[in-house]
């Protein structure tokens, strides 16, 4: 049963077996009791709260109980980003999944939280109308909520999803999304000793662009990433893919700009790739490269999602592959589904390297975990390693 009002009556500590505990903090009744249903007919979750504002929700933290919130960004008496370090100081752990609407202001508050402690977001229709029909959104709250909890609940809330599951991200909210397309065939590959993954080794060329994709946990690991190899990419291009909406990818450059020392920007159709440059593909287009006359150039398209999600990662690598060769460098970062992984492999099996965040690392070893078991990864690293090693490529290093 879905909760339109105050707490639920305080359950006993989660196992690892229980379903996931979800409260939901949101100040219209119809979200709150929607998003309250949907949770409660997926058998591994359970809602335990569900509040009208951030002041009720973080007075019944502890009594709650919860893995996971659900948390609006506008509300009266205490919004989401008053709220969310409360909630985060009364319950270290807690994952909070942020909600908000397509406005850049919403937007900016959600990045915000991202770096405040938030593991998440998710957008949301502007309207109730919107909430109510939208299939998009109630498959994307579902499936993190579900992915994050479950990530929760393993190792005391420092656990983490490493098998990888189709990312519901930008899924068309009508029509079925579109099958993923299976990972090609890896190429004989470097084997490492002992148990993990097999690895590729590095290509002995001197990179001539640097690829990176990302979803969830993305926007704080890219941060951290681009305030470490900002120097380091003064002579290649750089291509990032990260899973968001439209206006979200618009501030997620900014705040690449001011990380990494250096312009970031959504890719234009057309314009040509120059070094030392950032290029995030725009939410709700596929970013990928291609030749116009002589040049390398962005080129943009509306093309169906890919591995359910637009912008799709795949795409980029996939392009870049054709053009760059063995010249790539690739990185797939922290990230939910398996977008990246036939791209990964027809990166490596063109001779160029990529790079797999290891598991401990992300937030869900979902994309990265797929690149590291497809065998495509040159290596697997920390996201505080993984700077330090660009970097040393990037400057003629191994």
């Amino acid at each position: 049963m879905a909760f339109m009002g105050g707490a639920a009556t305080a359950r006993p500590q989660t196992t690892v077996t229980d379903p996931v505990r979800v409260m939901v903090v949101d100040d219209s009744v119809v979200v709150r009791g929607l998003i309250g249903r949907w949770i409660d007919e997926d058998p591994a979750l359970a809602v335990v709260a569900s509040h009208r504002n951030g002041k009720l929700a973080v007075d019944d933290i502890v009594r709650s109980n919860p893995d996971v919130v659900v948390l609006d960004v506008e509300m009266p008496e205490m919004d989401g980003i008053t709220a969310l370090p409360l909630m985060l100081k009364a319950k270290p752990g807690l994952v909070v999944v942020m909600a908000s609407t397509l406005t850049r202001r919403n937007a900016e508050i959600s990045l915000k939280c991202l770096s405040l402690g938030a593991a998440d977001y998710v957008p949301k229709p502007e309207s109730n109308s919107g909430v109510t029909t939208s299939a998009g959104f109630r498959t994307e709250v579902v499936q993190k909520v579900k992915t994050l909890g479950q990530r929760a609940q393993m190792r005391g809330g420092r656990g983490h999803v490493s098998h990888p599951e189709p990312s519901p991200r930008q899924a068309p909210p009508v029509s079925p999304a579109p099958t993923a397309r299976p990972i090609a065939s890896p190429a004989p590959r470097a084997t490492t000793s002992g148990a993990g993954p097999s690895l590729r080794p590095y290509s002995s060329m001197a990179p001539k662009v640097l690829l990176i994709g990302s979803s969830t946990g993305g926007p704080q690991a890219l941060t951290k990433l681009f305030s470490e190899i900002g120097p380091a990419i003064v002579n290649v291009p750089v291509l990032v893919t990260q899973h968001m909406p439209a206006t979200f990818t618009s501030i997620l450059a900014e705040h690449i700009t001011k990380a990494a020392g250096r312009r970031a920007a959504e890719g234009v159709h057309g314009e040509p790739l120059m070094p030392g440059r950032i290029y995030v593909a725009p939410g709700g287009r596929h970013m990928v490269v291609g030749k116009q006359g002589m040049e390398t150039c962005v080129l943009l398209n509306d093309l169906p999602p890919v591995n359910f999600c637009k912008p799709a990662v795949d795409p980029l690598f996939e392009s870049a592959a054709s053009i760059f060769g063995a010249s790539i460098l690739a990185c797939v970062l922290t990230g939910m589904g398996h977008d990246g992984a036939a791209g990964a492999v027809r990166i490596a099996n063109g001779g160029g390297s990529v790079i797999a965040q290891d598991e401990e690392s992300s937030v869900v070893w979902g994309m990265p975990g797929a690149v590291a078991q497809a065998g495509a990864a040159a290596e697997i690293l920390p996201l505080d390693q993984i700077g330090s090693k660009i970097t040393r490529i990037l400057g003629g290093r191994r």
